[in-house]
């Protein structure tokens, strides 16, 4: 039903669609483009869960470390 919503195109829809576009897409094109916007490395199903899973923890870290600085990411790490 809610993809018939979707379909529908009304004017609230398109606005949560269009915001949820920007908020969550973007993590995952900059993964993307990390990872050379091609494919993955790894063959099977839990193996490429385990390859993206590592892209999204060296992703979160990065952003620790730009929005915090090293200081209080060493300092949480050896608590």
């Amino acid at each position: 039903m809610c993809s018939m919503r979707c379909r529908s195109g009304s004017t609230g829809h398109r606005r949560r669609r269009a915001c949820r576009r920007q908020t969550v897409e973007h993590p995952f094109g900059t993964i993307k483009a990390w990872m050379g916007a091609t494919h993955f490395l790894t063959r099977t199903l839990e193996r490429v869960r385990t390859e993206m899973s590592l892209h999204v923890l060296a992703y979160n870290l990065k952003r620790v470390l730009a929005i915090l600085g090293p200081g209080p990411l060493l300092a949480a790490i050896q608590s």
